[in-house]
């Protein structure tokens, strides 16, 4: 079995050139007539972040062409030759029937190519974790946390999971980096405000994003599961922690303050959350979700965007406003 190893990520492709790589399927658009026969999109991706359509021209026959886009599905992971090219502003990967779009099998090809790697080592980062954990004296909320953490398979999960699809956090082992640096801030808040409950702010640090460990999933890419989408990763983890918390007989008050947090920490309810933050603890960890996100957010978009402009300042669409890069 052919091995294919990626030659060049989307994010450095120029118009012109050919490209004989490998990618995974993010969407396919469905086939069209044109004057000389049928022909489909497919919207492809890597680990740059970046995406690119590429576009097949098929023949006359569109049985033939329904063939090759049946063969293909959304997460596949394949290798196409085509040529480069600029179309409205963007580019483009275009090929001609009879070019090769081959869907690749697992084992054909390497899972980092498409999946960004951790930017932190995972081991040190729960071993951090877990010293957050032993930091709590309240014995009950102790007993929750070690339940959840010292239990291996969440250890391997979390050592891996992504923090989310796109935006933030992306890549393996995003969702522990970004808890910590929740918990980072939370102890930045109890040092400056002693009247702060330490104990409340460690574990609503720790668990407020457990549910994303249901509402998204790795396959050849980042994509959302049939329940996150149903549900999100607020309610998840509501249902998650409440369970914990009755199978070892937490406390109903502090059991209660856990699930405020977790279900407000986006802030308001245009953002997700069915409730706004309504005591310190809880207003601690959406400010601290809030920095870690963001801060996430716009340094990897600075990156990026460095790549394709040298222009002082890029339009953010998703904050609607201009950034400055350098």
């Amino acid at each position: 079995m052919e091995k294919f190893v990626k030659k060049q990520k989307i994010s450095e492709l120029k118009e012109g050139v050919s490209a004989d790589d490998v990618f995974f399927v993010k969407f396919k658009k469905g086939i069209r007539p044109y004057s000389n026969g049928f022909s489909f999109e497919l919207t492809l991706s890597d680990n740059s972040g970046k995406n690119i359509d590429y576009k097949y021209w098929g023949g006359m026959d569109e049985l033939k062409v329904k063939s090759v886009y049946d063969s293909v599905r959304a997460d596949s992971i394949i290798h196409v030759i085509g040529k480069v090219a600029a179309y409205k502003g963007k580019l483009q990967l275009a090929a001609n029937e009879p070019a090769v779009i081959e869907v690749l099998q697992e084992g054909q090809y390497n899972n980092s190519d498409f999946i960004i790697p951790a930017k932190k080592d995972v081991k040190l980062m729960y071993a951090w974790l877990m010293e957050f954990v032993a930091l709590v004296e309240n014995p009950k909320i102790r007993e929750l946390l070690e339940s959840i953490f010292k239990d291996k398979e969440m250890e391997i999960k979390f050592k891996s999971h992504p923090g989310a699809i796109e935006i933030h956090h992306n890549w393996t082992g995003g969702l522990l980096q970004h808890v910590l640096e929740v918990l980072e801030y939370c102890k930045t808040s109890w040092e400056t405000f002693p009247g702060l409950n330490k104990d409340l702010l460690i574990a609503g640090a720790l668990l407020h994003d457990i549910g994303k460990l249901e509402e998204i999933e790795v396959t050849s890419r980042i994509k959302g599961t049939k329940k996150g989408q149903l549900a999100g990763h607020l309610v998840l983890s509501a249902i998650f922690v409440s369970k914990k918390c009755d199978e070892i007989e937490m406390d109903d008050e502090i059991k209660n303050k856990l699930l405020h947090m977790i279900v407000s920490h986006h802030g308001k309810s245009e953002y997700g959350s069915p409730k706004e933050p309504m005591f310190p603890e809880a207003l601690v960890v959406y400010y601290s979700d809030e920095l870690s996100s963001k801060v996430a957010e716009m340094l990897g978009f600075v990156e990026s965007a460095k790549s394709e402009t040298e222009d002082d300042f890029m339009y953010h669409p998703r904050n609607k406003k201009n950034i400055l890069l350098r």
